[in-house]
This record gives C-alpha cells, structure tokens and sequence, in this order.
C-alpha cells in the first residue's frame, strides 16, 4: 500500500472550494458645487411647470433636484439618489438644467416662492454613488 502511495494510485487530494468574493463596495462620489432652487412655477421653466425632462411629476414634498449637463453626462443621471450638504434626507434627480450651466444644482421647492428666494446660491457638497 505505500508503493501505490509513493506511485500515485491514490485519488490527489480536493481542495474545498473557495466561496465566491464579495462584490466590490459601490464608490461615494462626493463634489462641491453651485446649488440654487426652483419652483413649479410658469416663469422658471420650459413648458409644462410640474413636468420634468425624466417624465416625472412634480408635486408637494417631492425632493426633486435638477443637474447641469456636466454632472448629468458623468454619471449623475435620472433616479440619482443625492445626499447634499445643509439638507435633510436624500434627493432625486428628475431634471436637467440648460446647458450653459456647469457643476450646478436646482433644488425643487414646490411652489413656495420665498422658500427658494431664501435658499438663494450656496456652495454645497453633494455626495452620491454612480449606478454600477
């Protein structure tokens, strides 16, 4: 029996299969960039005030945010999912703003005028993660 051993009669010995690696961590993108806010009103949109360019409705308690071409076009596109700097909870991108803006955001405030008048522009961080 050990002569089959030293020979190699023996089936070679398995190895326990290894368990399949763990998906790599989704990357936080974090910017800092201009933030603004607007309205469901006639005057500061193109068309249809509670119409987005995703197709979505605008309506109340709806945290909706508009991005430039910019943010868009890197990754942050329809259905980001948005934390941003000052405000609570997560925000939706629904919109997107005209093309001569650059690293700006439009936060939607429904239709309270002065809430957006107050808001004014800020510098904000915004961090996100980019759909896989």
């Amino acid at each position: 029996m050990l002569l089959a051993l030293l020979a190699g009669g023996c089936a070679p010995f398995a190895r326990p299969a290894l368990p399949p690696a763990p998906p790599p961590a989704p990357t936080v993108r974090e910017l800092e960039v201009t933030a603004t806010a607007y309205n469901s009103h006639p005057s500061q949109t193109a068309g249809d005030p509670k119409q987005t360019a995703s197709g979505e409705r605008l309506g109340p308690g709806v945290r909706a945010l508009a991005v430039s071409d910019d943010l868009f076009e890197s990754g942050l596109g329809f259905g980001a999912r948005v934390e941003i700097e000052g405000l609570p909870g997560e925000w939706i991108v629904m919109d997107r703003m005209h093309s001569r803006w650059r690293r700006k955001i439009d936060v939607y405030l429904g239709s309270d005028l002065e809430a957006a008048k107050h808001f004014g522009k800020k510098r904000v961080r915004i961090r996100w993660q980019p759909p896989e």
